[in-house]
């Protein structure tokens, strides 16, 4: 009897395991093998083990899916099978194959990681961490596959109920689309808006804080004061930052030698008025009264999705303008940019509307040679929206003079439309636009001075790099290789970078949210020496030599 019990216990330890693994497809696995080992090559942006460990599950997971796929449709087809002692040495050596190759792969992980450290100056790493890699990506895709088996399960369900009232074929299609509809609503309704209650209260919570080494500004000029039309604890985080910070007169009149008025800077946070029309009034009516219709340049800027404005293009343009120069910028939410895009995608383009509207229909009123000259300016979710306020038709009898758009995100349709539309020959990551007299793109590498071509009476600048996913994510990456990736590539993109289906989609997804932790100069981290070109091609400041530039250059390179 002893014995008997023994043999029970121990007979499902004997017959789990086998069950497990059968139940596995081996297409599937052998397809996703190659993925796996596929997505540890490089793609843009420098990858941590972690990052890479859920690309490599995601990946593991999406070619046994197709794995599975191609097997059904061998059966559905009715094609030949082998015989099962040719099928099990078949599948037998396909899986030795594919396990050396992921281990070759997972050992050559931390040297594909390093061509791209190598080409945006970062130290090499050693290891890539690949046993630790490994087990994170098999976990994932273990957790991948029983959501996708729970999803068969309830399919099953509801298609059999259905098949009591329905043909096969109804209920079978009926099942499918009630299990999609019980699966979206869980993850939308439950997960998705508890994550993104979550994130939006944390958010507001960050904005709303008010750091105590910043103090609301004495001089009733600014905005914020107590002579200001808007509140400094209305401003918002990034507003008060924004106001607070940036080059004085007196610092831009040292480093030319001469005296230099303080910058006017104009910020209206969310919490200041209630819409998007009313707060860009606001806008209007403190830019008035802080002067900055009686500076030489005005700038009507579009912040990021929290609200930030990038110090290094707006504090370059005031130290190139000697002071002679105003912004103004509208908050239009606390998310970050790819949060309000995903949750609110409409606020940004509405709040961008709305502020140009304003100050352009104030601008048209005043003397042409009494006015400021008017450029716009945004970056990344910024720049869509700040491309997205103009309608050529409307300011075509008026033209503003100039905007500088840089990082701007792959949903932007006018930069979508001009580099489908570029001059043949030219690189997607560096286009050139029909003769150049209106747009002109630039890099790391200053390629605004374009022999032959000279500006028209607008300047429009585009500064991208070529490393930047923000701006080459393409959505059709999962099924063809993009233009930017062919030759000639961008300086700061890794030669080892290759298209595979599927693999470099997910891969350029990871380095979307990897974009800003890059290194200045690369990535989605726009350079102040980069940004003072582009300026300096835009607003075309007068008195400023190329001696200026060098030095102010190095100025910025040492903050």
């Amino acid at each position: 009897m002893e014995h008997l019990q023994q043999t029970d216990l121990s007979r499902p330890t004997r017959l789990h395991l086998p069950s497990v693994l059968r139940s596995f497809s081996t297409s599937g696995l052998l397809v996703g093998v190659i993925f796996f080992a596929v997505s540890l090559t490089p793609s843009l942006i420098p990858r941590p083990h972690l990052v890479q460990a859920v690309i490599s599950g995601a990946s593991l997971a999406a070619g046994y899916a197709i794995g599975v796929f191609l097997r059904w449709l061998w059966s559905f087809f009715e094609l030949p099978e082998p015989t099962s002692r040719r099928a099990r040495t078949l599948k037998i050596a396909a899986a030795i194959v594919c396990m050396a190759a992921a281990a070759v792969f997972l050992w050559q992980a931390a040297g594909w990681q390093n061509t791209v450290r190598r080409v945006m100056g970062l130290e090499p790493i050693e290891s890539a961490e690949p046993f630790m890699l490994g087990l994170i990506a098999a976990l994932l895709f273990v957790a991948i596959v029983f959501l996708a088996r729970l999803f068969r399960l309830t399919f099953r369900v509801f298609s059999r109920w259905l098949q009591y009232v329905l043909t096969r074929p109804i209920a079978n299609a009926l099942g499918g689309l009630m299990a999609l509809a019980l699966f979206w609503s869980v993850a939308n309704g439950v997960i998705f808006k508890l994550a993104l209650r979550a994130a939006d209260s944390s958010f507001q919570q960050l904005d709303a804080l008010v750091d105590p080494e910043i103090a609301p500004p004495a001089d009733p000029a600014k905005t914020g004061s107590e002579a200001s039309l808007v509140r400094w604890d209305e401003l918002g985080r990034q507003g008060r930052q924004f106001i607070a910070s940036g080059p004085t007169g007196a610092e831009i009149g040292a480093f030319f030698g001469g005296t230099a008025p303080d910058p006017v800077r104009v910020y209206v946070g969310l919490n200041s008025a209630e819409t998007a029309r009313e707060r860009a009034k606001l806008a209007l009516e403190e830019l008035k009264r802080a002067g900055g219709f009686e500076r030489n340049a005005l700038i009507v800027v579009v912040p990021t999705g929290t609200g930030w404005i990038d110090p290094a293009a707006l504090d370059t343009l005031e130290y190139l303008l000697k002071g002679d120069v105003a912004s103004v910028a509208v908050q239009y939410s606390y998310l970050t940019s790819w949060l309000s895009l995903l949750v609110e995608p409409g606020y940004g383009a509405d709040a961008a509307n709305a502020l140009f509207d304003e100050v352009y229909r104030y601008w048209t009123t005043l003397p042409r040679d009494r006015r400021p000259k008017l450029y716009l300016h945004g970056l990344s979710l910024g720049a869509m929206n700040s491309q997205g306020s103009v309608d050529p038709f409307d300011v075509i009898s008026d033209p503003f003079q100039g905007a500088l758009w840089s990082g701007p995100p792959f949903q932007s349709g006018l930069w979508r439309s001009i580099t489908a539309d570029r001059v043949p020959g030219s690189p997607a990551w560096l286009p050139r636009y029909r003769d150049s007299s209106v747009i002109r793109f630039t890099n790391q590498m200053n390629a605004l001075d374009i022999p032959g071509a000279r500006w028209g009476a607008m300047r429009i600048v585009y500064l991208q790099y070529a490393s930047d996913p923000v701006t080459f994510f393409d959505p059709r990456a999962f099924y063809r290789e993009p233009d930017w990736m062919k030759a000639p590539r961008g300086p700061d993109v890794s030669p080892a970078f290759r298209w595979f289906p599927v693999v470099t989609g997910l891969q350029l997804l990871a380095d979307m949210a990897l974009a800003t932790t890059s290194p200045i100069g690369y990535g989605h981290v726009y350079a102040p020496e980069h940004y003072i070109d582009a300026w300096m091609a835009v607003v075309d400041p007068p008195g400023v030599t190329a001696r200026d530039v060098v030095r102010l250059k190095e100025k910025f390179k040492a903050r």
